[in-house]
């Protein structure tokens, strides 16, 4: 949110802009992992994503959201994916309709495309990059 508060007036001023915010599956669902503080605020950024497309729109400024799946990209979640042995790992795969885990790059692709003109018309969207969980 400070970070928005901060870039709005200049994007205002100029008369456009792209605010992309990153939430996670577990912010469009309950979380399979149970961390109800981490699912709770994944929903507050899909909620505020929402109310700042609203609120910005008459400036030409967008606001979205992508939504991660799983993704190894730092010790937390190496250390979440290691704590589910390899049956564990092997049905959370066999949970995703692509059969592999995506990469921080299948993320910076998604911020890519809403921050690019190809989303001119797009706000308030949330995109789920999960490999089709």
């Amino acid at each position: 949110m400070a970070l928005s508060r901060a870039v709005a007036p200049g994007m205002k001023r100029v008369g456009q802009g792209r605010i992309v915010n990153i939430s996670s599956g577990a912010g469009l669902q309950a979380s399979l992992t149970g961390i109800q503080a981490y699912c709770s605020a994944k929903h507050a950024v899909v909620g505020l994503t929402r109310q700042l497309a609203h609120d910005l729109g008459p400036f030409g400024i967008t606001v979205n959201s992508v939504a991660p799946g799983f993704i190894r990209s730092n010790p937390d979640t190496e250390k979440q994916w290691d704590s589910y042995g390899a049956e564990g790992q092997k049905a959370l795969v066999e949970r995703i309709a692509l059969k592999h885990l995506g990469t921080a790059q299948d993320i910076a692709n998604g911020v890519l495309f809403f921050a690019s003109d190809l989303a001119g018309f797009v706000t308030g969207q949330i995109l789920q990059v999960d490999g089709g969980r």
